[in-house]
């Protein structure tokens, strides 16, 4: 009977000694699991953090500005668009878009055409492309396919107001000369041209940002033929002969 009941404990002790073993790994294994989850939540955590600020994420390039006097250095502050600019500056910058915009050199054509495309506003550079395409007619591109080289010259600006005080209007006048293939004489006609300007935010594109790093804009441009010295001495004396002629001989 002893015997046996040693057998039992004996059993029974190694049962418990097993049950403990199993407990104890089931106990690692869930420790596994719970440390496994939480590395993947944190793996998970930290890529949906960065998915979230790389919209954030930017490169802003600034110019460190050196005084050959007294060797103090410091960062020009870069314009954001949103300054008063000076007359001066609109004035530089209308002439320069007429000088660019009003020209024409096949050498040069596609650039033009791209670096005024930086002045422009949505609309108008719709206009601009629609000028442009070889399918018009009268774009530059087949009125002097013939080989003829047109240069602007800027004679004037002036700058007007409107009725609720915005300043946002110029007239440019500017003369046109179109020299022909071979041809050593150059035709010159006078043109004005009514323009609706304004500022907006720099372009990030580094290219249309060397263009234009004030951000000024062209949103309308109206340029129309203008009589001027003969021309307009001519059309005075035609009027006049006219008038004359419908009065008829006297009784």
């Amino acid at each position: 009977m002893k015997s046996e009941a040693g057998l039992e404990s004996y059993w029974r002790e190694g049962a418990s000694w097993d049950a403990d073993r199993m407990a104890q790994t089931r106990r690692s294994e869930r420790v596994a699991w719970w440390t496994a989850g939480g590395g993947w939540l944190c793996a998970l955590t930290s890529a949906a953090a960065l998915m979230l600020l790389m919209p954030l994420k930017r490169v802003d390039p600034f110019i460190v500005r050196v005084d050959n006097t007294t060797g103090v250095v410091d960062v020009v502050p870069e314009y954001s668009g949103h300054g008063e600019v000076a007359e001066a500056v609109t004035r530089y910058l209308l002439t320069h878009y007429v000088t660019v915009c009003e020209r024409f050199n096949f050498a040069t054509a596609e650039s033009d055409y791209q670096e005024c495309g930086a002045f422009h506003s949505g609309l108008r550079n719709q206009a601009w492309y629609a000028l442009w395409n070889p399918a018009n007619s009268a774009s530059p591109l087949n009125v002097y396919k013939d080989g003829s080289i047109v240069r602007a010259q800027v004679v004037s600006v002036s700058f007007f107001k409107r009725a609720n005080g915005v300043a946002d209007l110029a007239q440019v006048r500017y003369v046109k000369g179109r020299r022909a293939a071979g041809a050593q004489d150059e035709q010159s006609t006078h043109w004005i041209a009514t323009v609706q300007y304004g500022y907006s935010e720099p372009s990030k594109n580094p290219q249309a940002r060397s263009w234009n790093p004030l951000g000024f804009k062209v949103i309308d441009f109206r340029p129309e033929p203008e009589v001027t010295g003969e021309a307009a001495t001519a059309v005075r004396a035609t009027s006049a002969a006219s008038a004359v002629a419908g009065q008829g001989p006297h009784p």
